[in-house]
């Protein structure tokens, strides 16, 4: 019992550290300037020679998520040709390792004194996806702003499970786009 409410603390704890999105930008960039953007060509997380590959359903969903927020955002889509900003985007997965440790003492008995304790580690292997978003400015080719963020894999998810952690995730990282003034 000891045990699984110290694992419940845990995984509320932990749920309470997710990662937040890293933004960096062009501080020289008049993002106001930029009106409308097309997908890069470099923007098919299927073709793009990385070790990780997203099937049609998931792409679909990402690029339905960025059309989302950046219409909400005042841009629009546009072909490539004409367009202010390209936007490219690609994802990884990481293994990483987590380990839990619960330590347990116990000490006197009526007859005798003496102080043992136990130590008992679990350690479980789980899968960190990160996806990143870069706009491009057209003109010069060159990124003005990136945003990433990564969370925990979850498998066993619904299809809409899966739409709404795309679209949570895609304006957590958009949520810094076009960037604040900074004062």
């Amino acid at each position: 019992m000891f045990k699984n409410i110290v694992i419940a603390t845990l995984v509320l704890i932990l749920a309470a550290c997710a990662k937040t999105p890293d933004w960096d930008y062009d501080k020289s960039v008049q993002f106001t300037n930029y009106k409308t953007y097309a997908w890069s060509p470099e923007a098919d997380l299927k073709n793009n020679g990385r070790e990780y590959q997203v099937n049609d359903l998931m792409e679909k969903r990402i690029r339905s998520a960025i059309q989302n927020e950046m219409s909400k955002q005042g841009f629009t889509l546009t072909d490539p040709q004409s367009a202010d900003l390209l936007v490219n985007y690609h994802a990884s997965v990481d293994t990483k390792i987590e380990s839990d440790s619960l330590h347990t003492t116990y000490g006197a008995r009526w007859n005798y004194w003496g102080i043992g304790w136990q130590t008992q580690t679990t350690t479980r292997e789980y899968e960190v996806g990160t996806l990143v978003l870069d706009m491009i400015d057209k003109a010069s080719n060159q990124l003005v702003w990136r945003g990433a963020k990564e969370g925990r894999l979850r498998s066993n998810q619904s299809p809409d499970q899966r739409t709404e952690s795309i679209n949570k995730t895609i304006s957590e990282l958009l949520a810094n786009f076009p960037p604040k003034a900074q004062h």
